[in-house]
């Protein structure tokens, strides 16, 4: 064999092994960076445990084929609850359908308690259950029904408190889309409820009735005892009117000059309101009253 035909294999074997060698390049390079978007975290693992989490977003380098990558989500999470039984303070029925609105706050905490977000979900279901269940039972039917526009969910949220915080959880809200008595005595519960608001709204109306008839009575009797002594006074009025008058004519006929003359300015009084209509003549007999008077003056 000539050392032409030796050299030959040696140069096909370098050649594999650079080919190779530059694949592996190729691959360790397109390895070594990882892209981080606006709404992830990503977290940077290491022989499975987290080294490092990049929450800003960009372009970042690991080390090829020993360091991984995973991603959670950084925007706001729905978790939908399956609807749910419970039962109020007073031995109620109803059924509650609920959502969440829940973000991860710490990712680091949140791997290190929860991993995933299947289990995620699966605390948040039994947490908000419990705290929906709890604040129910605590509340009567009534009040419950009548805080469906957001005491109730607030009531949970705080009964809640901050448990989810231990696993790099924020709770944003709970609300409830669905709250609603089982099909099956919804109707009895319904006219049981209207004729409870009816008996309210008729003793309302009584309770009215007799205050406005109690107020009515109390007006009319300061009415009447203003009246009385309205009159009262104007009959005193009158009265004291009159003793003047009485006392002004015992003076006038006490003076017989004074007397005459008033008894003739009396005489043409009645004179004048005899005469009536367009006949102007006063006839009088001669023994008349008024007649005497006249014939009397001089």
């Amino acid at each position: 064999m000539s050392d032409i035909e030796r050299i030959r294999p040696k140069r096909t074997g370098l050649k594999v092994i650079l080919v190779i060698a530059a694949l592996l390049l190729v691959i360790g390079f397109n390895t070594a960076y990882f892209v981080t978007y606006q709404n992830q975290y990503t977290l940077v693992k290491q022989f499975g445990k987290v080294e490092r989490i990049v929450s800003d977003a960009g372009l970042n380098l690991k080390i090829p084929f020993i360091q991984t990558t995973s991603t959670l989500p950084k925007s706001i999470q729905i978790y939908d609850m399956a609807a749910s039984d419970v039962i109020t303070q007073d031995k109620k029925s109803m059924v509650a359908d609920c959502y969440v609105l829940w973000q991860i706050e710490d990712p680091k905490l949140f791997v290190q308690s929860l991993n995933s977000l299947i289990n995620a979900e699966s605390r948040i279901n039994t947490t908000v259950y419990n705290s929906v269940k709890a604040v129910i039972s605590s509340m009567d039917q009534v009040d419950v029904i009548s805080g469906r526009d957001g005491a109730l969910n607030q009531e949970i949220m705080n009964n809640i408190g901050n448990t989810m915080k231990q696993y790099g959880i924020n709770l944003i809200s709970v609300e409830t889309k669905h709250l609603d008595l089982p099909s099956d005595n919804k109707t009895a519960v319904y006219t049981r409820m209207i004729s409870e608001r009816n008996n309210k709204a008729a003793t309302y109306t009584a309770e009215g009735e007799a205050e406005a008839q109690k107020i009515k009575n109390q007006t009319d009797y300061e009415v009447t005892v203003s009246v009385s002594q309205a009159q009262s006074e104007a009959e005193m009025t009158i009265a004291s009117g009159e003793a003047e008058y009485m006392k002004i004519l015992s003076e006038v006929y006490a003076d017989e000059s004074r007397s005459d003359f008033y008894t003739f300015v009396l005489s043409l009084d009645a004179a004048k309101a005899a005469m009536v209509g367009d006949n102007k003549t006063l006839v009088l007999n001669a023994d008349s009253p008024l007649a005497e008077i006249f014939n009397t003056v001089e």
